[in-house]
């Protein structure tokens, strides 16, 4: 036990780390292109802003009790 808290667990600690900055580094050497931000997927439209639909507020009893449907008040 005390061989592996001597050489083996530093050699894991130190190969985590070298291949962590390896990963990290490897940017520089990504083409310029690769660098740049990600495309949005829907363009920003400079119109007139629209506004959210209203949010549907629950009852208190549906809050207190649970949502009523037909598939709650079916016991079996």
């Amino acid at each position: 036990m005390s061989f592996f808290r001597s050489y083996i667990a530093p050699l894991l600690i130190v190969l985590i780390f070298a291949v962590a900055m390896l990963a990290v580094s490897a940017r520089i050497f990504l083409p310029s292109d690769m660098m740049a931000p990600a495309p949005l997927e829907e363009p920003i439209s400079l119109g007139t802003p629209s506004s959210p639909p209203p949010l549907a507020t629950p009852a208190l009893s549906d809050l207190l009790h649970g949502p009523t449907s037909s598939l709650s008040l079916v016991e079996g």
